[in-house]
């Protein structure tokens, strides 16, 4: 009797979560089914969520991962609200996440661990594969663990070893769910594991025992296809934010034809910065993992005096300790770039979620009067745009620079398309090369000097002269400068002017930020929703709903948070409604009022968790309302619309 072959079902877009305990692979999953979506050419975008602990509790709700990945055959910004899919691998994996899934969602579950030890420790008092209490899904309850088991046996796994497979079980029977490319994690697998070929040969067959599940049993009717979605012409890869990040470094260090220096104590989630550019010491970088936090910004500081371009990065923990450090970059006046990578605060806070609460501390959290220019990336990808201007800004105005990540762009991925480098504008340091001042000795003969805080007249920036230069030799420190001079200074005149010039330096650089574009598509608009960093995607997925409902907001986006772009302030003021929404209590919509004197409203949210689209497409609606303006009456397609959603 011949095999029928299954139908495939056409969808446009899918959301799949993976979740197990921290020991399963839940991470490696997840990446592996996202390198081949990648791969593949659909737009994504991912969201992995862990336990701050490195091993938590094993069984328990807390020490549950999970990696939700939002793929589509259409462009994407966010990693999606609800799962459509959902893989649990334990009793707590589903306790979890069963509260995000809407009805009609797809559970895959893992029975081997659904004992009555296991079910007790995720606080079940009943068995919920058995209790009626998943009616409104379709389950499909397996044996992974098992069927790993006896995939593997042949190759001389014990039981143990070969349950650790599961997930490669699951990720097989996922691919052929949803048409993914299998090539591409195989060859992973056999790299991964080539020195222990028991291993690879045991999870590259339950990957393939996972895939072929899927094609033959009756529990799936069904598989499905995402078509590739229609991109510009170009090379693509996924990356994560912290990658990109990592990548806009070398590449600034490459525009300016300087060395990178990475002074860095490892935190969460920035430690893959140090990690990654610790790979790339033939592109010219040098990465110092210090003793603490003060010793790597102290490091990264010496760098830049040298002639470096001198980085570290961290977490809001750690800004707080290289605040000093930060006010002597400023004194200096030398190009630093401090990367933050936000988490949830205050102290060790929330270490693995996601925050936008230290924008205060960025601006104003230094001792005396101490500006620097912050920006902020908005995606992943943009990290590594948002890096080369950092270091732009740096290198040309001589400056700190605060460059604002955080966690929900850090470990979240979407496809990148790789950049031409050499289009890419040349960042130009200017060193010093040679006196700057003609002064008078003793003698009243005329005689060349070099003064370190002569100020160019365009960007008031100072030379930058590293030591080693015959005639260039000139003191630094911590206190006060002597305008032009650099001589130690405790007169209060000098103090006032040289306060004044440093802030007009930070104010200057906004004559170099291109004009803000607003996303108004009617120009009808009364509402403004304004962001800034990880917000972008969540609102822009928010404003295509309602537009989808026949209203009218307009969008903009900040990257530059100091100084605000030079037509900020027109924009404003053009809309009878401001609205902001961040992942803090309110610190945009602070400034904004302060400086523009208008009315801004904030939508917060410090739950550690980004927004959802639907949620925005909510708080959008509800400042509509507020102006008078609601959604016509649904029509039939609009029922179909939001039915598709």
């Amino acid at each position: 009797m011949e095999s029928v072959a299954k139908p495939v079902e056409q969808v446009e877009r899918v959301i799949i979560r993976f979740a197990g305990d921290s020991g399963d692979g839940m991470q490696l999953t997840g990446d592996r089914f996202t390198q081949e979506t990648a791969a593949f050419g659909n737009d994504l975008s991912t969201f992995p969520s862990f336990p701050a602990e490195i091993r938590a509790p094993q069984g328990t709700v807390h020490g549950v991962s999970s990696f939700q990945l939002h793929f589509a055959s259409r462009d994407i910004l966010t990693p999606g609200d609800f799962p459509h899919v959902l893989v649990a691998m334990n009793p707590a994996a589903l306790k979890a996440n069963i509260a995000d899934l809407r009805p009609g969602a797809v559970i895959i579950v893992d029975t081997h661990d659904f004992t009555n030890r296991n079910l007790t420790k995720a606080t079940y008092t009943s068995n919920p594969l058995e209790d009626g209490s998943l009616d409104d899904f379709q389950v499909h309850a397996l044996d992974l663990t098992g069927m790993a088991v006896a995939a593997t046996k042949e190759f001389g796994l014990s039981r143990k070893d070969g349950a650790r497979s599961k997930n490669m079980f699951a990720l097989g029977l996922l691919s052929w769910m949803y048409g993914r490319p299998i090539q591409g994690t195989l060859d992973y697998i056999t790299s991964k594991f080539a020195s222990k070929p028991e291993v690879r040969d045991g999870n590259v067959a339950a990957f393939k025992a996972g895939f072929h599940f899927g094609e033959t049993t009756e529990s799936f009717a069904v598989s499905y296809e995402v078509k590739p979605a229609e991109t510009s012409v170009g090379r693509y890869r996924n990356i994560t934010g912290n990658t990109a990040l990592s990548y806009g470094i070398l590449t600034a260090g490459h525009l300016a034809d300087l060395p990178v220096f990475l002074g860095a104590y490892p935190i969460t989630p920035a430690s893959d910065i140090l990690h990654e550019l610790s790979k790339h010491k033939r592109l010219g970088a040098t990465t110092f993992q210090a003793e603490d936090e003060i010793a790597g910004i102290g490091a990264a500081l010496g760098a830049s005096y040298a002639g470096h371009l001198g980085v570290t990065s961290t977490s809001g923990p750690g800004v707080a300790l290289k605040s000093e450090a930060m006010g002597l970059a400023v004194m200096l006046e030398l190009p630093l770039l401090v990367i933050d990578v936000q988490r949830g605060g205050p102290s060790t806070g929330l270490p693995t979620k996601t925050e936008q609460a230290d924008l205060m501390q960025a601006m104003f959290g230094r001792n005396g009067e101490a500006p620097l220019p912050v920006i902020a990336a908005q995606s992943p990808s943009d990290c590594f745009d948002a890096a080369i201007e950092a270091a732009r800004i740096a290198i040309t105005y001589r400056t700190p620079v605060m460059l604002l990540s955080d966690g929900y762009l850090a470990n979240g991925s979407e496809p990148w398309q790789l950049p031409d480098v050499a289009s890419l504008p040349k960042i130009d340091p200017a060193f010093a090369t040679e006196p700057n001042h003609v002064g008078v000795d003793k003698d009243g003969a005329e005689q060349p000097e070099f003064w370190p805080y002569l100020r160019d007249e365009e960007t008031l920036a100072r030379p930058w002269a590293p030591p080693g230069v015959a005639g260039l030799e000139h003191r630094i420190g911590g206190i006060e400068k002597k305008e032009n001079t650099g001589e130690i200074s405790y007169d209060p005149g000098n103090h006032e002017r040289m306060v004044k010039l440093r802030q007009a330096k930070v104010d200057g650089v906004a004559a170099s930020i291109p004009d803000l574009v607003v996303d108004d598509p009617s120009g009808r608009a009364r509402l403004l929703v304004i962001g800034w960093g990880s917000t972008y995607g969540p609102i822009g997925a928010g404003a295509r709903r309602v537009r989808d409902r026949g209203l009218d907001v307009a969008q903009v986006h900040l990257r530059h948070l100091n100084p605000f772009p030079a037509n900020l302030g027109e924009i404003l003021a053009r809309y009878d409604r401001v609205l902001v929404p961040e992942m803090n209590m309110g610190q945009l919509s602070l400034l904004l009022r302060a400086k523009f004197l208008v009315d801004a409203q904030s939508a917060t949210n410090v739950r550690g968790m980004p927004f959802g689209a639907e949620e925005m497409e909510g708080i959008l609606l509800a400042a509509l309302a507020d102006l008078g303006q609601t959604p016509p009456a649904p029509s039939d397609d609009l029922d179909l619309q939001e039915a598709l959603r």
